[in-house]
C-alpha cells in the first residue's frame, strides 16, 4: 500500500508546481502609502502611513468626526515605531512599534499610542490596549491637500513628530537618552573588538575626548588602539588626550607623529596644516 500511495503523493507535488501563478493587479490606492524615518542619535524613529487627500471635503468635524477616534492616516492605522525607550509628551515608552490614533476635538486632541500596532484603520482599536495617551493643540498652518508627518530633530536626543492636514498641524516631543544609549553601544561594541583592530579603540577614546568623559578610560583604550596600529588618527586622539591631562610633552610627541603619518597617509592636505598650527599653538604655551 506505501508502494502506492508515494507515487501518487508525488504526482500530486508535482501537478501543483506546474500550475502556473495566479495573475493578479497591484491595487491602485488613492490614499498613497508613505514610510519616514529619522535618526536622532543613534536611534531612530519610523512611521509608516497613508496619506489621504482633502478633495474639497469638510475635513475636522466632517470627513474626520471630533471626539471619536481616527487612524491619523488612512487604510491601515499609522505605525509609529522607536529604535530605543524614549521619552513620547515627556512620558516613558519601551522600544517598539505602536499604532497611532487621535481623537480630534475644536480645541484640543487626545493622542495615542495603542500597543497594537498592525491594525486595519480604527476598526479593532481598543482603549484598554493603550500604552500612552496625551492632550495637544492644534495649529493653524498653510493648506496641505495630502496627509503629512514630519520628524524635525531638535539636537542629537530630541525631535518633534508633526502630523500636518488641510489647515491644521499637531506635534509632540520624542526625546531619547541618547548619552546613555551610545555608551551601551561603546561598550557592546568594545566586548567584541580583537586587541589587533585599532579603529574601535580609538573610536571608542576619541568619543570619550570629546565629550570630556571618562579620562582614565579614554587614556587605556588609545593605548590599546596604538599598540594595534599606528595612524595619523590614533596619535592625534591621543596628543589630545594627553594634553587634556596636562602631559605637555607627551601631547607634542603624539601631535607630531599624527602630522609625519598624515603627509604619507593620504591625508588632506588642509588637516595636516591645521595640526601643525595646532603643533605651533601647543609649543608656545608651554
Amino acid at each position: 500500500m506505501r508502494n502506492l500511495v508515494l507515487p501518487a503523493l508525488l504526482a500530486c507535488s508535482l501537478a501543483a508546481q506546474d500550475k502556473p501563478v495566479p495573475v493578479r493587479l497591484t491595487p491602485l490606492r488613492v490614499s498613497p502609502a508613505a514610510t519616514i524615518s529619522q535618526d536622532i542619535g543613534i536611534s531612530r524613529i519610523d512611521l509608516s502611513f497613508a496619506r489621504p487627500a482633502v478633495k474639497g471635503r469638510a475635513i475636522w468635524g466632517g470627513l474626520v468626526p471630533f471626539k471619536e477616534v481616527w487612524r491619523a492616516g488612512a487604510n491601515n492605522a499609522t505605525v509609529i515605531t522607536f529604535s530605543h525607550a524614549a521619552k513620547v509628551a515627556g512620558k516613558d515608552v519601551p522600544a517598539g512599534s505602536y499604532g497611532f490614533f487621535v481623537i480630534a476635538n475644536e480645541k484640543t486632541w487626545t493622542l495615542i499610542l495603542n500597543r497594537k500596532a498592525k491594525q486595519w484603520g480604527a476598526y479593532e482599536y481598543k482603549q484598554e490596549e493603550d500604552l500612552l495617551r496625551w492632550e495637544a493643540a492644534p495649529q493653524a498652518g498653510p493648506f496641505l491637500e495630502y496627509l503629512d508627518y514630519r520628524v524635525i530633530p531638535q539636537d542629537i536626543s530630541h525631535a518633534v513628530v508633526e502630523l500636518g492636514w488641510e489647515k491644521l498641524r499637531v506635534s509632540f516631543s520624542v526625546a531619547f537618552d541618547t548619552k546613555g544609549i551610545y555608551w551601551a553601544h561603546v561598550e557592546d561594541k568594545l566586548k567584541q573588538a580583537p586587541d589587533t583592530d585599532w579603529v574601535p579603540w580609538y573610536q571608542a577614546a576619541k568619543y570619550c575626548q570629546e565629550q570630556g568623559i571618562e579620562p582614565q578610560k579614554a587614556a587605556l583604550w588609545i593605548e590599546k588602539s596604538l599598540k594595534a596600529g599606528d595612524s595619523f588618527w590614533n596619535h592625534e586622539a591621543a596628543a589630545r588626550i594627553c594634553r587634556d591631562a596636562k602631559r605637555l610633552p607627551e601631547a607634542l610627541a603624539h601631535l607630531q607623529k599624527a602630522i609625519d603619518l598624515s603627509r604619507p597617509g593620504g591625508a588632506p592636505k588642509e588637516y595636516t596644516a591645521q595640526l601643525e598650527k595646532e603643533l605651533a599653538a601647543w609649543k608656545a604655551s608651554k
